[in-house]
């Protein structure tokens, strides 16, 4: 009777646990999950980058930088990644960037990168390697196999240092570090606050430029085709950018519709009046 009532007890333990793992598993994030094909994605990103995109990085390893990215978030807990996970990924991955090219920006996501896919001359951080593998894709672990959840991932919202918050703070930290010479920084004049202190060129990028190799930042504030001008060169949240790059010993310039950006944009509406006048103006 006693090893009867021993083995009930025991079933019933069991059972309590294996309903209590699958509620873990059934738990459910804000976020997309992880990008379906994850693995063949970020190697094909990889190769085509150091194949056709900048060949002079050939010799990167595509197959380690991989197992690298994995070993950052596999198996581990999403909303408890941290630096260290990924710093042999960014040791792997990282790259220079030549003088005056590096392009910041922030609320202008297809546009400048519209113009960096013409205009060879600037790269924005998806434009090297690490931004390149990673642009418009999610990630996060799971505790359970296989070691990766593909229902869910948290947003910043329900815990800052998940996988994807880590990754792109960790390389904008490390691709403003290695700028230098004049760098650009193009901004979206038709909403409000076109500088936004909680960016990530606002709280990540703009305190890592290094004012010993960085001489100079040109704003370029940028205005839909039609409007609306909800902020000049001479706006508060500008004037705030300003104050903060020079109080950095950093010399400042911003340019309102910056003319080869704004010809872009119209490339897509010739006729509209913003086109034909196509007037641009320096604060």
């Amino acid at each position: 009777m006693v090893l009867i009532v021993t083995i009930i007890i025991v079933l019933a333990a069991v059972l309590a646990y294996g309903r209590k793992e699958t509620s873990m598993q059934l738990l459910q994030w804000k976020g997309r999950g992880t990008t379906k094909n994850l693995q063949e994605v970020f190697l094909g990103r990889c190769y085509n980058y150091i194949t056709t995109v900048k060949p002079e990085l050939r010799d990167k390893d595509c197959q380690k930088i991989w197992a690298t990215m994995q070993n950052a978030f596999v198996y581990k807990n999403p909303c408890n990644i941290t630096t260290e996970d990924y710093q042999p990924l960014l040791d792997l991955a990282s790259h220079p960037v030549p003088c005056n090219k590096s392009l910041f920006w922030s609320k202008t996501n297809d546009l400048v990168h519209r113009y960096t896919k013409t205009n060879h001359n600037f790269l924005t951080l998806e434009d090297t390697l690490l931004g390149y593998v990673a642009d418009g894709v999610s990630w996060c672990g799971s505790r359970f196999s296989p070691g990766i959840n593909y229902e869910s991932c948290p947003k910043w919202s329900e815990c800052e240092n998940n996988p994807n918050t880590v990754y792109w703070k960790m390389a904008s930290k490390m691709f403003a570090e290695a700028a230098c010479g004049t760098v650009q920084v193009m901004l979206n004049g038709s909403i409000d606050g076109a500088f936004n202190n909680n960016s990530m060129f606002g709280s990540v990028e703009i305190f890592n430029l290094n004012p010993h190799k960085v001489s100079s930042v040109r704003i370029w504030l940028m205005y839909n085709i039609g409007g609306p001008q909800r902020e000049s060169c001479t706006g508060r949240s500008i004037t705030s950018l300003k104050t903060i790059l020079e109080e950095r010993n950093l010399s400042v310039s911003c340019e309102d519709n910056y003319r080869p950006v704004q010809l872009l944009q119209c490339a897509s509406d010739p006729d509209h009046a913003d086109c034909r006048l196509c007037t641009n103006s320096i604060q």
